[in-house]
């Protein structure tokens, strides 16, 4: 006689089933069952609940189903002996069984839960990595680590969330709040690096709907691409400041033209005596930049503590919370049309024009000469235009400190060639 395959089996335990013997499974003869010799894959068919079976496959052994949907003809595992038990695999079979004599698709209703279980893996936050990941080849480093800093720390609160159930009324709120806590400025910011994120998940097939269309942009008010401040308004905002970080660096930036973030950025050891020399890395362009400065603005640099490798910034790493220090000094300043930082720079270029100094020298101290230009003759240029830059810097500070003192101007244009 061939190997018993159970312990126990009586002949009224034994059923067939579609032309196969089958049996009542017990705990006890589950535990001891083999497969026919011969067989590396074989279903035991449990007589008690038809469909429902024991399969063995070499050392494993697993509870199974089959059954009939429509048409098709489907089989199921239900986990493995040891770890579900013959009484919770039956419970599992006569519940699918039951969804199907109801006309309910089981695989459909798993489709359907497996499709949740990946929305909810696609958090605001795991769709953001791939959004940053996707975008580093063609976003400046300083763009992206500002959107990384966006969502860390602006849509933290939102950061575990599906990406497909963030409602507007959500980032509404949000929104709110970041204003509150950090100025309209950062805000907006803030709003625009979520929409780009929500349009590109829309794109790769993440999301279907873009929930910040239809918010409030912080920055609607903000927005002056070609805002020149006057002089009675940059010498306001030179009184208004304080004798801080932010302070300084607004008073330099009036007085150098330069960006704000060459000059947040600014490292002790790009300052030589009354030279700032601006690395090509730093600079928008990519091209290095020196400047002589002018007295005034040398004194505001020798009046900041050493705290670090950087000029400005808590503990000496660079300036930061722009937009809180920005919303407060507009306030301090009262009914002044909206302005932002950058027009400064636009403001300082109108200003040397309007007291006479020629263009070609305004672009070399703005960092716009011979970006054309290449090699020896790109060189020569700044080189040439050096002194005049120099001299141009000082002819502005002087103008600045006129209408910061309130006394008339007595500047005679430079001639022009």
């Amino acid at each position: 006689m061939g190997k018993q395959r159970f312990a126990s089996r009586s002949v009224s335990d034994r059923h067939v089933m579609n032309g196969n013997e089958s049996m009542k499974l017990t705990a006890s003869n589950v535990r001891t069952a083999t497969a026919p010799e011969g067989k590396s894959d074989h279903i035991e068919w449990d007589s008690a609940l038809p469909g429902f079976g024991l399969r063995l496959r070499g050392a494993n052994k697993s509870y199974v189903i089959q059954y009939r949907f429509g048409k098709q003809q489907r089989r199921e595992s239900l986990g493995d002996v040891r770890r579900v038990t013959l009484d919770a695999a039956r419970d599992i079979a006569r519940k699918r069984f039951a969804q199907i004599e109801l006309g309910v698709d089981p695989d459909a209703e798993k489709a359907e839960a497996r499709e949740e279980a990946a929305t909810a893996a696609l958090t605001l936050s795991a769709v953001a990595d791939r959004y940053l990941d996707a975008r580093r080849n063609t976003l400046r480093a300083n763009s992206v680590k500002a959107a990384e800093r966006n969502f860390r720390v602006h849509w933290q609160q939102l950061s575990n969330r599906p990406i497909g159930e963030i409602k507007r009324a959500e980032i509404a709120s949000q929104l709110q709040m970041i204003v509150k806590e950090y100025g309209r400025a950062a805000a907006a910011r803030a709003r625009s690096t979520l929409s780009s994120l929500f349009s590109w998940s829309m794109r790769e097939g993440l999301c279907e709907a873009n929930p910040v269309i239809g918010t409030t942009d912080p920055g609607r008010e903000l927005q002056s691409r070609d805002r020149v401040l006057g002089d009675a308004e940059l010498a306001a905002v030179w009184r208004a400041v304080h004798d801080d970080d932010f302070g300084r660096i607004v008073r330099l930036l009036i007085l150098t033209g330069t960006r704000r973030a060459e000059i947040s950025g600014l490292r002790w050891d790009e300052i030589t005596g009354n030279t700032i020399t601006i690395s090509a890395a730093r600079s928008k362009n990519r091209k290095m930049h020196t400047l002589v400065l002018p007295p005034m603005a040398s004194q505001i640099l020798e009046s900041v503590p050493r705290r670090g490798d950087h000029v400005f910034g808590k503990y000496g790493k660079g300036f930061a919370r722009w937009a809180f220090h920005a919303d407060k000094l507009r306030a301090r300043l009262g009914q002044m049309n909206p302005w932002t930082l950058h027009d400064l720079r636009r403001s300082a270029a109108t200003g040397m024009a309007e007291i006479g100094i020629a263009p070609h020298i305004i672009e070399a101290v703005l960092n716009h000469v011979s970006g054309h230009k290449a090699g020896v003759a790109g060189i020569y240029n700044r080189a040439a235009y050096a002194e005049p830059m120099r001299l141009a810097l000082q002819r502005w500070a002087d103008h600045v400190a006129r209408i910061v003192e309130g006394r008339a101007s007595n500047v005679t244009p430079l001639r022009r060639a």
